[in-house]
C-alpha cells in the first residue's frame, strides 16, 4: 500500500514537472531562463551592445535579489544576423534549454525567421529589438510583441516635417531590401499622402551583403535631390553619409532610430553628419542637458561598474537598458504565477509605465489589442557632438496627412 501511495506520488509530481515545462514556468526556487538571440558578430556586430548591456543588466539586478524571489538567467547568444542560424540557435533556446520566453532578439529577419515558430510552440517573443510592423498584430501572432516606436510610425513624422517644413522638396531614398527598409518606405509614402509620387524623384535599396552603398549614393545624387531619407542600419548609414559629403551632395538628412546613435554618426564624420535629423524617444547621456537627471546618473554609474566597455553616448545602450526594465515591470507584475501565458497577459497590461530614461511625455501603454508600447517620439538635430531636441512629443498616430 505503500509503495503505491509513493509511486503515486512520484507520478503525480512527474506530471507537475511536465505540465511546468511545457509551459515554461518557474517555481518560486527556480530561475527564470531568458532567451534572446544578438548579432555578436556579421554584419550588425555595431549593436552587440544590445546584448552586452543586457548580460551587465541582468548581472545587476540578481546581485539585487533578482525579481519576487526569482534570479534571471539569461542565454544571449551570437546568430550573426543570419536568419538560418537565427532559427537554429532559437530552437535550442526554446526546446533544450527551456526558454521561458525569447527576449529582445536584434533584427527584423532574424526574427522573422522565427516568427511563425514561436507562436506555434506558444513562447513569448518579447519586446522584439525592432520597429517592424509585423510585431504589432496580437490577432495572428498573439505571442509576439515589439516596443520601440514602429519603423511606419517613425517615417510618418519624418513625412509631416517634410511637408510642414520644406518647400519643393524633392525626396531620394536609400533603405535596406528587406522587410524593415520596407515599413520604412510604406510608412513615408502613407504620411506624404498624395504628395509621394510628385515628392519622391528616386529610391534605391542595398543589399545587407553589400560591402558599400557608394553606387547607391551617387545615384541618389545624381537624381538632384534636396532631401535624403537615409532608412540604413548603421554600418551602411554612416557610410552614406560620409560619402554623401565627399561627394558634395548637400541635402536635408534624415536617418532612422536604428542608426541615431552618436556611435554611428561620429565615426561618419562631424562636418558630414552635422544637421541631421533623427526621432528620439530616450535621453541621451552624453547630451549636458541630462548631466544631473536622476534616470541617467543611474545610468551611467551602472556602466560604469557592470560594463565598463560600454559608451554612454551609445543610444543602443540607453535602448536596450529600457527594454530591460520593461521586462522587469512584466515579470513583476507576474508576481508568483510566472507561466508563458502569465507573462503574455502582463506585458498587455503596461499602462503608463514611465522608465528612467524615457523622455518626459513619453511612455510605454499596451493593451490586449495594442502591441505597441512606444507611440510617442520627438525631433532632434546632430550637432556634431551630440543632439538637440526641437518641437513637441509627436504621437505617431497624429503624424498623418488630412485625408482630402
Amino acid at each position: 500500500m505503500r509503495n503505491s501511495t509513493a509511486v503515486g506520488r512520484l507520478a503525480a509530481a512527474a506530471m507537475l514537472v511536465a505540465t511546468a515545462m511545457a509551459s515554461g514556468a518557474a517555481s518560486a526556487q527556480e530561475e527564470i531562463v531568458i532567451g534572446q538571440t544578438a548579432p555578436y558578430s556579421g554584419p550588425l556586430s555595431a549593436l552587440s551592445v544590445v546584448g552586452n548591456t543586457h548580460k551587465a543588466f541582468f548581472t545587476r539586478l540578481n546581485e539585487q535579489g533578482g525579481i519576487n524571489g526569482r534570479k534571471i538567467k539569461l542565454l544571449s547568444v551570437d546568430d550573426g544576423y543570419s536568419p538560418p542560424k537565427t532559427v537554429e540557435m532559437t530552437r535550442q533556446l526554446v526546446e533544450r534549454d527551456n526558454a521561458l520566453l525569447i527576449f529582445a532578439s536584434l533584427g527584423t529577419p532574424t526574427s522573422a525567421a522565427v516568427h511563425k515558430y514561436l507562436n506555434t510552440k506558444k513562447v513569448p517573443q518579447l519586446f522584439v529589438a525592432s520597429g517592424a510592423s509585423q510585431w504589432a498584430d496580437p490577432a495572428k501572432f498573439p505571442w509576439t510583441m515589439g516596443w520601440q516606436i514602429s519603423y511606419p510610425a517613425e517615417a510618418r513624422i519624418f513625412a509631416k516635417y517634410v511637408l510642414d517644413t520644406i518647400k519643393d522638396a524633392k525626396i531620394a531614398i536609400l533603405s535596406q531590401n528587406d522587410d524593415s527598409g520596407k515599413d520604412m518606405v510604406a510608412g513615408f509614402r502613407e504620411g506624404l499622402g498624395d504628395a509621394a509620387n510628385r515628392m519622391i524623384v528616386r529610391a534605391v535599396t542595398y543589399e545587407v551583403t553589400d560591402p558599400t552603398v557608394d553606387s547607391q549614393v551617387f545615384d541618389l545624387k545624381a537624381s538632384g535631390a534636396n532631401v535624403f531619407m537615409n532608412f540604413a542600419t548603421p554600418k551602411f548609414a554612416a557610410q552614406a553619409i560620409r560619402r554623401a559629403h565627399e561627394a558634395g551632395w548637400r541635402p536635408t538628412q534624415f536617418i532612422s532610430s536604428v542608426s541615431s546613435s552618436v556611435a554611428t554618426l561620429k565615426p561618419a564624420g562631424a562636418d558630414a553628419a552635422r544637421g541631421i535629423i533623427v526621432t528620439q524617444f530616450l535621453k541621451d547621456p552624453a547630451d549636458a542637458a541630462w548631466k544631473n537627471d536622476p534616470g541617467v546618473r543611474e545610468y551611467r554609474a551602472f556602466l560604469e561598474k557592470y560594463y565598463p566597455n560600454g559608451n554612454p553616448a551609445d543610444g543602443f545602450g540607453t535602448f536596450a537598458y529600457s527594454l530591460a526594465q520593461t521586462l522587469v515591470q512584466t515579470l513583476q507584475q507576474c508576481g508568483g504565477t510566472v507561466t508563458r501565458e502569465r507573462v503574455m497577459q502582463e506585458a498587455a497590461n503596461l499602462k503608463s509605465l514611465r522608465l528612467s530614461l524615457l523622455l518626459p511625455g513619453i511612455e510605454v501603454n499596451t493593451s490586449p489589442t495594442d502591441f505597441n508600447p512606444i507611440k510617442q517620439a520627438r525631433l532632434a538635430r546632430f550637432t556634431g557632438e551630440t543632439f538637440e531636441l526641437f518641437g513637441d512629443v509627436i504621437d505617431a498616430s497624429m503624424a498623418r496627412p488630412a485625408k482630402k
